[in-house]
């Protein structure tokens, strides 16, 4: 090879590794480094949002690290489709949220949106919400808040050890997604914290939460509309108002639930344990396909219920029917106690009725005694051990 063609590839060598993007290096990223201030004071979005850009564009698996320290966050949307399908968060930090006054309307504070293959993991989500309940407390005009932790129209993520406390609203919310993992995430308000639901689930498919404990002042999950493919396993709930599927039929047209599994749960002093709920008027929605198995309850005042003919306040739906299917939903392996005589409560419509109920080796009682069940427009059947005596 002559020396002319040696200069030559070496000064094509040098033009292909100078055209490369930056970012393609950026494979550790430190939030620091863009400016962010753990003063808990300093609006750390921007810098947070220059790290994302970077990793979003990288072609190589990017980590933006968080260390420890208390960083103020304004509402932050971190925006995809990106080139990177490979982004962790690892965060160390406290993240703390704005006084509701000062958010206005907005409904996240913190939102994954339109991206895939991110993984967020450790880390504390202080949302800030007690202003915002006290408000509520009051005849006061006060606006819903924001939830802390949303994932939108994003597959392939990943939530991992991650602290919830004090949120406004919602405090993890999973919607029009799929592929998703909740794993050992801990949430934490207080029982009388209104509308903050743990985590809830909605037009997303192949959903799981595992090994993770929600202590709240409403659902501990929320199933709604659209929800397929759910998996909840080793969940403590409580206090709180339970597992929720629903409530369905806010509107007239309106997608099912299918194929959801809750397993190896522990309820403690819930309002509910294991609810299907739905309001009582007209709708295209369905739920079929659901498992509730090896589930303890501890002091929950309604730990089985189906409840078609939900209308609080009866605005909006006094004198109508549901029309909620409800099928094919199976209970098992299912013991504790009730804070209530009635332990299993199945009230259907008389337009819909639910179909397809099992019972099967149920062990509740109320206050060391037997405990009862209500059944009305329900099919289904028994098997094995049930106490309270079903009335299926």
């Amino acid at each position: 090879m002559t020396t002319m063609t040696m200069l030559r590839n070496v000064s094509l060598l040098l033009l292909f590794f100078i055209s490369l993007p930056s970012s393609i290096y950026a494979l550790d990223i430190n939030v620091t480094d863009f400016g962010a201030k753990g003063d808990g004071k300093t609006d750390a979005s921007p810098a947070f949002l220059k790290a994302w850009k970077i990793a979003c564009s990288s072609l190589t698996p990017t980590t933006i690290y968080v260390p420890r320290k208390r960083y103020f966050l304004s509402q932050t949307i971190f925006q995809g489709p990106c080139m990177n399908s490979g982004i962790t968060f690892r965060i160390e930090a406290i993240l703390t949220a704005p006084d509701y006054k000062n958010m206005g309307s907005i409904e996240t504070w913190v939102m994954f949106d339109k991206v895939e293959g991110v993984t967020v993991v450790g880390g504390f989500l202080d949302g800030r919400g007690s202003s915002l309940w006290a408000c509520k407390a009051t005849d006061k005009p006060c606006p819903a808040g924001a939830s802390t932790l949303a994932i939108y129209s994003s597959k392939n993520i990943t939530i991992q050890n991650v602290t919830s406390i004090n949120a406004k609203l919602y405090h993890v919310v999973i919607h029009s997604s799929e592929n998703v993992i909740v794993q050992g995430v801990r949430i934490h308000a207080p029982e009388d914290s209104p509308n903050t639901d743990g985590i809830h689930v909605q037009n997303s498919m192949n959903v799981s939460i595992l090994n993770t404990g929600i202590k709240t002042g409403d659902d501990c999950v929320s199933i709604g509309p659209g929800t397929k493919n759910l998996w909840i396993q080793r969940v403590a709930c409580g206090p709180g108002h339970g597992i929720s599927i629903g409530s369905l039929a806010k509107g007239p047209v309106e997608e099912g639930v299918e194929n959801v599994v809750v397993k190896n749960v522990v309820f403690t002093g819930t309002q509910n344990g294991l609810r299907i709920k739905a309001w009582g008027r007209p709708s295209t929605g369905y739920v079929k396909g659901v498992v509730f198995k090896q589930v303890v309850m501890n002091n929950v005042q309604y730990p089985i219920v189906i409840d078609q003919n939900y209308c609080p306040r009866n605005e909006g739906c006094p004198g109508q029917h549901s029309g909620i299917q409800i099928s094919d939903v199976s209970y098992s392996a299912i013991k504790g106690t009730s804070a209530t005589k009635v332990a299993m409560k199945f009230d259907c419509s008389a337009k819909t009725p639910c179909k397809g109920i099992s019972v099967q080796d149920i062990k509740l009682t109320y206050k060391g005694d037997s405990a009862e069940s209500f059944c009305q427009n329900v099919r289904g059947v028994t098997g094995g051990s049930v106490f309270p005596p079903s009335c299926l």
